[in-house]
């Protein structure tokens, strides 16, 4: 007696795990990826393009508003507990208003 052979169905294709990280000015969940990181290492405050920088990092939205929230509430100091420099604070500000205003 032969046993009947078994006709297996494709599957579909996985589903790649993409990273989250949380806006610090309006608390939106987004990938990693879309967001923009802050990295404290050495009391300098820079934007981190690439996401590998050592140090402790905050995420930000691409956006004016976001930034400009975040600067004004004081988030960044309290997500890197450190405080912003006068020089820190305008370079922020500077890239800040580079952004596009909203999101399209």
């Amino acid at each position: 007696m032969k046993t009947p052979k078994v006709e297996h169905k494709p599957q579909a294709p996985r589903q790649k795990h993409v990273p989250e990280r949380t806006c610090i000015a309006c608390r939106a969940a987004k990938g990693k990826r879309e967001m923009v990181r802050l990295v404290c290492s050495t009391s300098v405050i820079e934007v981190d393009p690439k996401g590998k920088k050592p140090g402790r990092g905050v995420y930000l939205c691409p956006y004016r508003k976001c930034w400009e929230m975040s600067l004004k509430s004081n988030r960044i100091e309290y997500g890197l507990r450190t405080k912003l420099s006068t020089e820190n604070r305008q370079s922020l500000l500077e890239y800040g208003r580079s952004l596009p205003e909203k999101e399209e």
